[in-house]
């Protein structure tokens, strides 16, 4: 075997595997992200810590920013020391914030859980670590395959969803913490003995600011920024604010009952990534993110005249988690083919911090003009509206064209 062919045969060997090893760890870090939402009208519960509607989304929203400021620095540092190092410690470095979480919670103490909910960000920058460790393992005609099917790891928001609120039930509040951050623990362990970094891997040591001014400069990152906003920011903040909508829209009190639903919204959402960017190997990125965001404003209309539940409504979230899991899959399988091969590692870490931010800012929105009286979020809805049409008129008409997309 000469040795061109020993690289493309020792690809082909582990990229399953590693593929696999990184998806578990997206996901379980994204439980661990998620892990105040589900729980969010239970803190907000007289009994506890009796929040008002803005209350309430600041507290979901916190983790959300450092999950996404932090993905540029992630990126960046990814390039250097591998995806196996970084998955590693940021899965170690959830631990104890996960515990802390637990420990605000018993003391009822609102500005506590808002500075442990900042770090338990920590979490959610992850994601920024799978796609430049991916990029390396995948030739470029697979990577929307790949990035679609990492991105699937997002499916640890459904898996929190659904279950934190049924673990409370069964095992207790401080114990599901425990649970969680003896999951996190688990996950490292098997990432540091079972993952890999790609044989054609090299540590990057560029200094990084350079990286990320050069990173700035190119258009792709900010073209890509504001749609991965729109995409996965939309999936963000509906994953994490919808126990608390389906509660202030429809009076739905059990956090069982809204969680299964939030999680049938990520699951959808989930199933949608990898098809997003599958269909963008096929047909081009530039074709799947404009119909994702066009159907997305599209539902958000049909969301604001509150559409009876459970199959109307029902439906409407389905085909909007849907549309935004297709599109955050499209939009990075569009960065990785037009990102340059040795800025991938910073491209992603902004485009990604764009993303999480475009899931910060929706949920401070619907708690500040939750409309109390008529129990709706017609303008927070509305602005969903115009900024997912302007998306979608901005990648048909907004991107110049590339012989790649």
């Amino acid at each position: 075997m000469t040795t061109a062919q020993q690289p493309a045969s020792a690809l082909r060997a582990g990229q399953t595997r590693n593929l696999v090893l990184a998806t578990l760890a997206f996901a379980i870090t994204f439980w661990a992200w998620n892990l105040i939402a589900p729980l969010g009208v239970f803190y907000a519960s007289p009994g506890e810590m009796d929040l008002n509607a803005s209350q309430k989304s600041i507290l979901i929203a916190v983790p959300i920013l450092v999950g996404s400021l932090g993905r540029i620095v992630v990126g960046v540092l990814t390039p250097r020391f591998g995806g196996r190092v970084m998955f590693t410690a940021l899965l170690l470095l959830s631990v104890p914030f996960v515990i802390l979480v637990a420990v605000a919670g018993e003391l009822k103490s609102y500005p506590l859980m808002i500075v442990i909910g900042f770090f338990l960000g920590i979490a959610g920058t992850s994601f920024a670590a799978g796609i430049p460790f991916l990029n390396n393992w995948y030739e470029p005609a697979r990577r929307g395959f790949a990035t679609g099917v990492f991105g699937a790891g997002m499916g640890g928001t459904a898996l929190s969803a659904f279950f934190t609120p049924r673990f409370k039930e069964w095992f207790g509040y401080f114990p599901t913490h425990i649970i969680i951050a003896g999951a996190l623990i688990v996950v490292a362990a098997i990432c540091w003995a079972g993952m890999r970094d790609a044989p054609t891997w090299t540590p990057n040591t560029e200094p990084p600011m350079p990286k990320l001014v050069d990173a700035l400069k190119l258009p792709i990152t900010w073209q890509m920024a504001f749609l991965y906003a729109a995409a996965f920011g939309g999936f963000v903040a509906f994953s994490t604010y919808l126990p608390t909508y389906l509660n202030d829209v429809y009076d739905m009190t059990d956090l069982k009952s809204a969680g299964a639903r939030t999680a049938g919204f990520a699951v959808a959402a989930v199933i949608a990534r990898p098809l997003g960017g599958v269909l963008s190997d096929r047909f081009g990125p530039r074709l799947i993110t404009a119909i994702s965001c066009g159907g997305a404003a599209l539902l958000a209309l049909w969301m604001i005249t509150k559409p009876a539940m459970p199959w109307y409504a029902g439906v409407d979230f389905i085909l909007m988690a849907v549309m935004m899991g297709m599109g955050a899959g499209s939009v990075f399988a569009w960065v990785a083919v037009a990102s340059p091969p040795a800025r991938v590692g910073a491209v992603t870490g902004l485009v990604g911090a764009a993303g999480g931010l475009g899931g910060f800012f929706p949920p401070l929105l619907m708690g500040a003009t939750y409309d109390d009286a008529d129990h709706s979020y017609t303008i927070g809805l509305t602005l969903l509206v115009v900024f997912a049409a302007a998306a979608c008129l901005f990648t048909v008409f907004g991107i110049r064209q590339h012989d790649n997309d």
